[in-house]
């Protein structure tokens, strides 16, 4: 697919959507309960999913783990059938990648080298899980770029061959629609992507 900052991702997806003949094991990136609710409520219809929680960006621990555990809960009360992959926690990972890029605004070279290094991580388990695609609920976000996110993905995707679902799950009301399951489940919504940067701006 050839990409610019024009393309309609949702359009794409639902072109793709459109021509599944059967149930393809995807490994859902997630960030977090909020971000993941719209979309495992959205895709659970076409995919047996496994979230795949990997975000070493996240700090402090109890932090990190608090959303851990919310993930969990969510998946539980809403889509038991779907799976759940903890991924390593690694800050020290996080803080070496983020050197010398601390001062970076958000969305800037920072949050790129952050993207890349999830998604990459995605694509690896994906691959060593035999899943027919990977793909990140991020994009559900008003503050992330779907071009961006979907260009590293097609990147990661070519590196470790395993398909990347191209998203915006922002699109067709997604991201309104996290807000009204946040609160019909109860979830923690933070105000911060997770990383000691972001929270000091906030």
């Amino acid at each position: 697919m050839k990409q610019t900052p024009k393309t309609n991702y949702q359009r794409e997806l639902d072109k793709l959507l459109q021509q599944l003949k059967s149930r393809p094991r995807l490994l859902l990136h997630a960030c977090c309960a909020p971000c993941s609710s719209y979309v495992l409520e959205y895709l659970t219809a076409y995919f047996d999913i496994t979230v795949f929680f990997y975000n070493p960006n996240i700090s402090p621990e109890h932090e990190y783990q608090h959303r851990v555990r919310e993930l969990q809960r969510l998946i539980a009360e809403m889509c038991p059938a779907v799976q759940f992959l903890k991924g390593r926690y690694e800050p020290e990972r996080f803080y070496a990648m983020a050197k010398g890029l601390e001062q970076e605004p958000e969305r800037g070279k920072r949050c790129l080298q952050c993207y890349r290094m999830r998604l990459e991580e995605s694509a690896k388990a994906a691959k060593d899980g035999g899943f027919d695609y990977f793909t990140t609920t991020l994009s559900i976000s008003p503050q992330k770029d779907s071009f961006v996110l979907n260009s590293i993905g097609r990147e990661v995707s070519e590196q470790y061959n395993v398909p990347y679902l191209y998203s915006d799950f922002k699109k067709k009301g997604g991201y309104q629609r996290s807000i009204e399951l946040s609160a019909q489940f109860h979830l923690y919504r933070q105000n911060f992507c997770g990383c000691i940067y972001s929270r000091q701006k906030r």
